[in-house]
């Protein structure tokens, strides 16, 4: 595992910065997990349930001889099909490991119905559901885990024998699982969100999809005495770049993967960064899938490339500890507790508040604009002018944030020309896919964009947009519900939930002065096409 400075500025900043860590005493303190770290005190808050430290190996390593056989036997059973009901870091880790181990695994962290409806298609016999959620009682996973309850049920089949549960031990969700007979996998305290990338809540979905788990463990431990050192530490390395750059002003951290073969790791590095160190009005904003701007606020950090100012090479198991480790490293630079999420239940409650109404108050649009309701305060009469309108709002040293409550692999129901090569058939789909709109925005702003699919970023970046610092701008995009899923048991629809989970977002934005746009669209693909259309006016 190796990390290196491919920029002049990075090097200095950097090492000014761990000069001052290691005088302290602090990278074997981190690697140890001693509270005091953080202060006087974290020592007295430093509980079971809430310990400092990395992801704890030996308690993941303890838990391979059972992931075997739950993964034998889903196989000598036909269950091949697995599908990860989960939130934040654990779906994300989940989604590389699986990913770059080419194996196939279905996350539902979404409650549109659209998406579910997907899942739900594929065959019940061959489906094991793995639910995964430290606290257990995230209402994604609870909605889901209802929804496969009653499927399986209805079919004749026995959900105990299908049902996989990783949760804290003593939690509401371990509870339901003894009650249910489901299998119960419990992870260690404290080891979840948003460090997760090697604990059980990523391990046993990945293990049960067929990923080499023991692989994983065997990279990182390999790399785990190095975080120790107080030189030749890679943690140690890249949180004193990411940090010392934060706090020189270069606070926006361009994640480039483009070379490397893990898939998908900055995904799960923005969930990790941007919830460590989000809060108390600072925070470094991780930004994936966009081009650098080269402005004087960037950091670029390449996975095995040589495109960035700063270069981190090494297994997949070994990035998720060494990131988790340099996470933990800014911010403590940013004097902010990386395991502290004060923002993030906030939007929960919201939710929870509005599904308690007769009906979610969505307001009256400001303007229509062809398929697209237009709702805020906008000045603009029209799509192109709001467009321009809210980049023109980004402050200097802001970015413009677009989340959709859509389903995000309904771009790929697009249709194509008959006999159409892969990459008109790739055309179709980016011109009917939500994402597409981030890209066309980020040609006209040399602010960072960056795109969010909700709820799933409410445990990712959620926390950065309320706790992080005062200049964002917000984009929301919700969508009619033509054929919605009933949740067994809750007086709502996935539908309402989702659109609940919006408004709720978007009003905890509202109360902080953050400047916010909702976009409804009342027929999701002629909607879509007309953001894009839009955005190429603007």
């Amino acid at each position: 595992m190796e990390v290196s400075y491919r920029e002049e500025g990075v090097a200095s900043a950097a090492s000014s910065v761990a000069g001052r860590l290691v005088a302290d005493g602090v990278p074997a303190r981190l690697a140890a997990g001693d509270p005091t770290v953080w202060g006087e005190d974290a020592e007295a808050e430093a509980t079971p349930g809430r310990p400092v430290r990395l992801t704890p190996l030996r308690s993941s390593r303890e838990l391979l001889p059972a992931l075997g056989e739950l993964a034998a036997r889903a196989r000598a059973e036909g269950r091949t099909n697995v599908v990860l009901a989960g939130t934040g870091g654990s779906s994300a880790a989940a989604e590389v490991i699986c990913a770059t181990g080419d194996v196939p695994l279905t996350v539902l962290d979404t409650t549109d119905p659209g998406q579910v409806r997907r899942a739900l298609t594929e065959s019940l016999e061959s489906t094991v559901v793995v639910v995964a959620d430290q606290g257990g009682t995230a209402v994604e996973t609870d909605a889901q885990l209802r929804i496969y309850e009653r499927l399986f049920a209805d079919a004749g089949l026995d959900p105990a024998g299908r049902v996989v549960v990783v949760t804290d031990p003593g939690s509401p969700l371990a509870r339901r699982a003894a009650d249910g007979g489901f299998a119960l996998v419990p992870a260690p305290a404290g080891a979840g969100l948003p460090h997760s990338g090697l604990s059980a809540f990523a391990l046993v979905p990945a293990a049960l999809a067929g990923a080499d788990v023991a692989r994983l463990l065997d990279d990182a431990e390999e790399v785990l005495p190095l975080l120790s050192l107080d030189s030749g530490n890679p943690g140690l390395d890249l949180g004193a770049a990411l940090g010392g750059a934060a706090l020189a002003g270069r606070d926006k951290l361009v994640l480039e993967d483009q070379l490397s073969p893990i898939f998908g790791l900055p995904d799960w590095i923005e969930q990790l960064v941007a919830e460590s160190t989000g809060k108390q009005g600072r925070g470094i904003l991780p930004v994936v899938g966009a081009d650098p701007n080269r402005t004087g606020d960037e950091l670029v950090v390449a996975i095995e490339s040589d495109v960035g100012d700063v270069r981190v090479d090494g297994p997949l198991g070994a990035q998720f500890l060494v990131w988790e480790y340099a996470a933990a490293v800014a911010a403590l630079l940013l004097e902010v507790d990386p395991l502290d999420r004060p923002n993030v239940a906030e939007p929960g409650d919201d939710t929870a508040a509005l599904l308690a109404l007769p009906d979610l108050p969505a307001g009256a649009p400001a303007f229509v604009d062809g398929p697209v309701e237009v709702y805020g305060a906008p000045t603009a009469k029209d799509l192109p002018g709001l467009f321009a309108e809210l980049l023109h709002a980004i402050p200097g040293d802001g970015y413009l944030a677009i989340t959709a409550y859509l389903d995000r692999l309904a771009a790929f129901d697009a249709p194509v020309p008959d006999g159409a090569d892969f990459e008109q058939m790739t055309d179709a789909w980016m011109m009917a896919d939500p994402l597409t709109l981030r890209t066309l925005l980020a040609l006209r702003t040399d602010r960072p964009v960056t795109f969010g699919w909700g709820p799933r970023f409410l445990h990712r970046t959620g926390q950065y947009h309320k706790g992080g610092p005062q200049n964002g701008v917000f984009l929301q995009i919700t969508g009619a519900v033509t054929e919605d899923v009933a949740v067994p048991g809750r007086p709502y629809t996935l539908g309402r939930l989702q659109l609940a989970q919006a408004l709720g977002d978007l009003g905890a934005l509202e109360t902080r002065g953050r400047p916010a746009v909702r976009l409804h669209l009342t027929d999701r693909a002629a909607g879509v096409a007309r953001l894009l259309e839009a955005a190429q006016e603007a």
